[in-house]
This record gives C-alpha cells, structure tokens and sequence, in this order.
C-alpha cells in the first residue's frame, strides 16, 4: 500500500463536490488536509487513481495524483493530524 496525495480544482463555479469526495472516501484509509487536498493509503497506481476520479471532473477542472515519497513537513495541523501523517508516511 502507498500514500497518494490528491488535489483538484472544479472550476465550474456552483460545482458538487460530491462525486469526488464520495470516490475519496470510499479508499478507506484517507484524509481530508484541505479544501481541495486529500491523502489517500491504497494498493492502485497514481493512473488508476486518476482514472477513477476522473467521471467526476468536466472537461475544464484539474487533478493532481501523485504518490508521495514517506519524507514530508507541515506546520499547522493538531495533533491529530500529525500523528495521522507521521502513520501514513
């Protein structure tokens, strides 16, 4: 299993979120950082990842998928958070 982080921006203004964060959630092991940013812990390469996201995206938004290395930084979070990263990485 591998950490992904995935970021997408759904620029048709009005837009639902639904159908990307209801894909998201359903990897299991994931987190919600930001607005726009998840981690996600799965078997799937960064393509298969892309490609399942992909049905919920139109022709003009834009997504990210790329698998993280295990080494990262943050400032910020609470210590949820941090423990959920430092697990996960």
């Amino acid at each position: 299993m591998s950490s992904f982080i995935v970021t997408y921006d759904l620029n048709k203004q009005g837009q639902n979120y639904d159908c990307i964060t209801e894909k998201l959630e359903a990897y299991g092991t994931y987190w919600h950082i930001q607005g726009s940013v998840w981690i996600i812990v799965t078997a799937q390469s960064a393509k298969q990842i892309r490609d399942n996201l992909v049905a919920c995206l139109d022709e003009n938004d834009e997504l990210f998928v790329g698998k993280l290395s295990g080494e990262a930084a943050w400032q910020g979070y609470n210590e949820k958070v941090s423990n959920w990263l430092k697990e996960k990485l």
